[in-house]
């Protein structure tokens, strides 16, 4: 292991579940908590914590190998540029890798499992579905590698990533002024995880919302649209292996209905929601059934 490797897993994981347990208690005095939710977070960690540990590969491996043998170049990050470059072009991949998780089936199949709480709070920041590598997460930050980039150090700086995203869980800090919009913040945070039609697909980005304003996905959080925190269909009972393989099952037998081969690849590229015989339920669909059943029924004609 590395330094920033044995940082992240004897210092920063404790320090993250600790941390999350101290709000649990704080919370459950004041206004009550899931902690049966916490529980099935705690097992997605561990879990995650061995799959990463057993089997350290993942289905991105040869292309992150193929990048690397034909790297650009070899960067030093000795160099002043090179952190700064790097953070700026993990934001970047982050960003697509992140709105690929909502937008394409087949890896919201485990991005789901991360926003299965029905309840959010600390300990829903380190539920994130452990299949992430055999679903192909990795691919998206393969640039980084070809730019020249180590190859342990784009992917420890994706877990400080992740690491930064741990305290934006909290539903208790308010809005941090003119911060928002630009710095990815608890406001903001709430607003990806929020249910509701107005809110959802928004807010990707990892530290900044820099790419989000420039792409069209920022939205802030309104004071008269509270957020309902989960999936659009709730996700009911606590079995965490059931958490964790829903999405998938759901889309293996979708996939075992198929009857073309643009079915099948609508199944897995398209959005979640989308159906190959007719109105589906992505976000779009949804919203236009929405705006239709607001419409007065001489405009609806």
């Amino acid at each position: 292991m590395i330094g920033i490797e044995k940082f992240l897993l004897f210092v920063a994981l404790p320090a993250v579940v600790l941390s999350s347990l101290v709000e649990a208690l704080v919370l459950s005095r004041r206004r009550g908590y899931d902690w049966r939710g916490m529980g099935v977070s705690l097992f997605d960690l561990v879990a995650r914590t061995f799959v990463q540990l057993a089997v350290p590969l993942s289905i991105a491996a040869p292309l992150i190998t193929l990048a690397y043998q034909h790297r650009l170049t070899t960067v030093s990050l000795e160099a002043w540029w090179a952190v700064p470059v790097l953070f700026i072009g993990q934001e970047f991949c982050y960003y697509w890798y992140h709105r690929a998780a909502h937008r394409v089936r087949w890896f919201w199949c485990n991005h789901a499992v991360h926003h299965s709480p029905n309840e959010l709070n600390l300990s829903a920041a380190y539920r994130i579905g452990f299949l992430g590598r055999a679903s192909g997460t990795p691919f998206f930050f393969v640039p980084l590698v070809w730019l020249g980039f180590p190859v342990r150090v784009v992917f420890a700086m994706l877990t400080l990533n992740l690491l930064y995203q741990f305290w934006i869980h909290a539903t208790w800090l308010p809005k941090l002024g003119w911060l928002e919009g630009w710095l990815n913040t608890p406001s903001a945070h709430r607003v990806h995880h929020a249910a509701n039609l107005e809110y959802l697909d928004a807010n990707y980005g990892g530290v900044l919302l820099v790419f989000d304003r420039l792409f069209g996905t920022y939205r802030a959080e309104r004071d008269d649209v509270p957020c309902r925190y989960g999936l659009v269909t709730p996700m009911v009972g606590y079995n965490p292996l059931r958490i964790e393989f829903a999405q998938w099952v759901a889309l293996g037998r979708d996939l075992l209905r198929a009857r073309s081969l643009r079915a099948v690849l609508g199944l897995l590229f398209k959005p979640p929601g989308w159906r190959p015989d007719g109105p589906g339920d992505t976000t779009e669909e949804l919203r236009a059934r929405a705006e239709a059943a607001t419409q007065p029924s001489f405009l609806a004609r």
